[in-house]
């Protein structure tokens, strides 16, 4: 049978639920995900096999209106990789509806003339006239080839969706090793589940001010690997909300971080977490390269 290939780049408001979906559909976590919105900050591929297809999604970050350089080049990432893949998924909340971030994308879609696929995320969560009536709205834009209505957090509809992903590919080559899930650096993955610890301790109290960057990463003759990892805030007070009362917070970080770091990574990880204050770590142009996002978007 002849293989087929082909990238789907997910985009959507901030929080819809694109990473989870991603993570979902591939099988395994590729993405982080946390209730705080822009979470996701570079596009990440997440690869999948379905029967003699490879699916490589992108997930981007959220499309929002942008107010700081991060914000620019996150939503600049988005739309560049909805340029660059072969088919366009966009993922609307069910229960937030066409808000303003969602109206401004549907806007671009409309000013590109580009059809794209839409998906109706968190159906679990609304009842089944608001459900269609919002289906309805969204297809009288004209925009959209298909309509499906998931849950990505419990999977309701998730099969129907790649089953005709799958089919809708070119034929042409698998681009990545049968057994490759994501194209992400090991240093790069360690850090952004580490900022996901961060998100998940302290996403009340903690705003956008932090990152996180892997130091060091040394391999033990055991197969074990030592860790090094600085995370970043912008203020002396948000540094002591990252250590927490006598170290507590930073402690339950790195033990959230580190037991995920061996699940994924199938062995040992010794894991040392830094907290250094550098108020402009945002205007940096070197984080912009790590993350893959254009500094002067």
């Amino acid at each position: 049978m002849n293989t087929r290939c082909g990238f789907y780049a997910l985009i959507g408001a901030p929080n819809v639920g694109k990473s989870t979906l991603v993570n979902r559909m591939v099988g395994a976590k590729v993405s982080i995900v946390s209730p705080k919105v822009q979470t996701t900050r570079t596009r990440v591929l997440g690869i999948t096999i379905r029967e003699q297809s490879q699916i490589i999604f992108i997930d981007t970050p959220g499309i929002f209106a942008p107010k700081r350089r991060l914000d620019r080049a996150m939503v600049a990432s988005a739309w560049g990789g909805a340029s660059d893949a072969d088919g366009v998924l966009l993922l609307v909340d069910a229960k937030r509806g066409i808000d303003s971030d969602t109206q401004s994308i549907l806007d671009g879609l409309k000013k590109q003339q580009r059809k794209v696929m839409l998906g109706i995320n968190k159906i679990d969560l609304v009842k089944k006239p608001v459900l269609l009536d919002l289906a309805a709205r969204l297809s009288e834009t004209d925009i959209f080839t298909e309509i499906f209505m998931i849950s990505a957090e419990n999977g309701d509809g998730v099969k129907d969706l790649l089953d005709n992903l799958s089919e809708n590919l070119s034929e042409g080559p698998w681009m990545f090793p049968e057994d490759q899930i994501s194209d992400m650096p090991s240093r790069l993955l360690a850090a952004e589940i580490t900022r996901e610890k961060v998100y998940l301790q302290l996403h009340q109290e903690l705003p956008y001010a932090v990152t996180v960057e892997t130091e060091k990463w040394e391999q033990g003759d055991d197969g074990s690997a030592r860790v090094n990892q600085i995370i970043y805030v912008q203020k002396a007070g948000q540094k002591a909300i990252v250590l927490g009362k006598g170290g507590s917070k930073i402690k339950q970080i790195g033990e959230s971080s580190r037991r995920e770091l061996e699940d994924l990574l199938g062995h040992r990880v010794h894991l040392f977490l830094f907290v250094k204050v550098r108020e402009k770590w945002g205007d940096d142009p070197e984080r912009y390269r790590d993350w893959g996002l254009d500094f002067d978007a």
